[in-house]
């Protein structure tokens, strides 16, 4: 769709927003793609009432200025404000641009998310992973890696997301700490060291279910501290999540998250015979976004 008259006179400058379930991140983007102001808070979608999308969206454009709006992320699922369609796998940055959904035409745009053909989905990693190639923080071809709730691997092929797949890890471990026999015993902090380490080398034994039990148990015979149950258990989760992938030798794998998190799965990656290399989220969204918006300038 050509851009309106009010969007022409400001160009490429755009108001980008990564809107996550609980969080989210809002970048004002320069011509150029320059950060020149950002901010992250707690109104991810499940803080939006329903229908409420247009009125968060002029919030922003009040505090932040009267610029373009590209939103990528669960503003486009079933719960957002449209329910955009997916875009299959392969896809590239020209693909999500070419299918933009124009929630207010010439203002206010919508990332398409991605789906896979083997029935997965993601919205708002997509930009994300091909923003991180596009940047040069990971080659066109490639394994990429998203830790959070919802793990996200994407293989790369060409600089397109060629396919995916998500792990529940970081949900699991919620529901774990919070609503499970194992609750009690996980209240310690979750830190790389032996504990956690022990952890990755249990979660690759395919035993995940058994390995979760012992948890408890190791600390009722006083096999492990209930202090270092949580570092553990995490380490479990990891270690199987890392472990569902192929582990080849020297194997290069760009996990895009933030510490300590990425930390975590650095280590995980590094057990497991592979080679992690971080990726700066933040640099890898704005990257991304800035090619997308690019190519509707440039339409």
């Amino acid at each position: 769709m050509p851009l309106s008259i009010e969007a022409t006179q400001v160009g490429a400058d755009l108001i980008a927003v990564d809107w996550g379930t609980t969080n989210r991140r809002i970048f004002v983007l320069d011509r150029q793609g320059g950060v020149l102001g950002a901010r992250r808070d707690a109104r991810g979608l499940v803080s939006v009432p329903k229908g409420g999308f247009p009125r968060a969206v002029a919030e922003i454009r009040a505090e932040f200025g009267d610029y373009p709006v590209v939103l990528a992320g669960m503003a486009g699922s079933a719960k957002g404000w449209v329910n955009v369609p997916y875009r299959p796998c392969p896809a590239g940055l020209a693909d999500l641009a070419g299918a933009l959904h124009w929630a207010e035409p010439g203002r206010t745009a919508i990332v398409p998310g991605v789906a896979d053909a083997a029935g997965d989905v993601m919205r708002g990693e997509e930009v994300q992973f091909l923003g991180a190639v596009a940047a040069g923080l990971a080659p066109p071809d490639g394994l990429l890696c998203q830790p959070g709730t919802h793990c996200k691997w994407a293989h790369m092929t060409g600089g397109a997301i060629a396919g995916f797949a998500t792990a529940m890890t970081g949900e699991l471990f919620a529901l774990l700490k919070g609503h499970s026999l194992l609750a009690d015993f996980l209240t310690g902090p979750v830190t790389d060291g032996t504990a956690f380490r022990q952890g990755v080398a249990a979660g690759l034994s395919g035993r995940l279910t058994t390995e979760l039990f012992r948890v408890r148990a190791a600390a009722l015979l006083g096999h492990r501290s209930v202090t270092d149950s949580a570092a553990y258990a995490s380490g479990l989760l990891i270690g199987h999540d890392v472990g569902g992938e192929p582990r080849v030798p020297g194997r290069a794998v760009y996990i895009v998250a933030d510490a300590p998190l990425a930390g975590l799965y650095a280590t995980a990656v590094e057990l497991t015979g592979g080679v992690a290399h971080p990726v700066d989220s933040q640099a890898a969204f704005v990257a991304g976004i800035t090619q997308i918006w690019r190519h509707v300038c440039d339409d």
